[in-house]
């Protein structure tokens, strides 16, 4: 009796170490698979940092639109006018467009006092800044109106410190759709959080399968492919925090290019 317990009471610890073991791979798993799509995955603010700051455009902000992102009218896009023209070490090839900056002038008398930061957000493709070694080539061209807000026009190019911060926007991510039968570009527009886009990937209403996009320029993706008649979802990845969101049906059956469709999800 003595040796049959033993027994059991062996076989009874190694059952109950499989199951550990197995509900710790299941465990990592889960975690692995939530850190995959994001599900506690905020963008966080940055460190400051040197760069350099001048302006462009007159005090409508009018000759700011546009611009190497593709928002086109920024009013209508839901960016306003605290925008600013990105130097090439931002930019990043145009995956920062959309990215939001806290932008603080500095070590100049034509710095407002009582304006501790503006905020801005990239939708523009500018030149590098070499002014200090420190800057490492950031630099913001902002619109007039923006550079107003935090220091006098006389000061010309001016230094500051900068850093990446979450972009609170309001809604869901807008895709506005463009291309013709064959062939589909998508423009993302208002992203919150990091306020970046990675990758995109299209599925149509009657297919499971989802389409990897490719990146054509700023901030528009494109998939060449018959997606005619039948309703739209994404799947985008964001390109600071790797969090992946799935905005599905965003079209109806009958979408038509020109036309922008909101979602009702965002990044945060």
């Amino acid at each position: 009796m003595a040796f049959s317990f033993a027994f059991h009471t062996r076989n009874l610890i190694n059952f109950l170490s499989i199951i550990i073991v197995f509900s710790l791979m299941t465990m990592e798993s889960t975690v692995t698979l939530a850190a995959s799509y994001g599900s506690v995955a905020h963008f966080r603010p940055t460190t400051w940092k040197h760069a350099h700051v001048t302006y462009y455009g007159d005090g409508t902000a009018s000759g700011t639109m546009g611009g190497a992102c593709g928002f086109e009218n920024l009013f209508n896009s839901g960016y306003g006018s605290n925008t600013a023209a990105l130097s090439p070490v931002l930019f990043n090839n145009g995956f920062a467009c959309g990215t939001c900056y806290q932008i603080k002038c500095i070590n100049s008398k034509w710095c407002y006092k009582d304006t501790p930061y503006i905020t801005v957000t990239g939708t523009d493709r500018g030149p590098p800044s070499w002014a200090s070694a420190s800057d490492n080539g950031a630099h913001f061209d902002l619109n007039k109106p923006a550079f107003m807000k935090f220091a006098q026009l006389t000061g010309g190019i001016l230094p500051v410190i900068y850093r990446r911060v979450p972009c609170m926007k309001r809604g869901g991510i807008r895709f506005k759709l463009q291309g013709n039968g064959y062939w589909l570009l998508v423009f993302v527009m208002n992203v919150g959080g990091g306020g970046d886009i990675s990758k995109m990937w299209v599925r149509r209403s009657r297919s499971g399968r989802w389409m990897s996009m490719t990146h054509n320029w700023g901030v528009s993706h494109q998939a060449f492919a018959e997606l005619g008649g039948q309703s739209l979802s994404f799947r985008l990845q964001s390109y600071s925090t790797k969090k992946i969101i799935t905005a599905s049906y965003v079209t109806p059956s009958n979408w038509n290019t020109g036309m922008t469709y909101k979602s009702s999800i965002n990044f945060r």
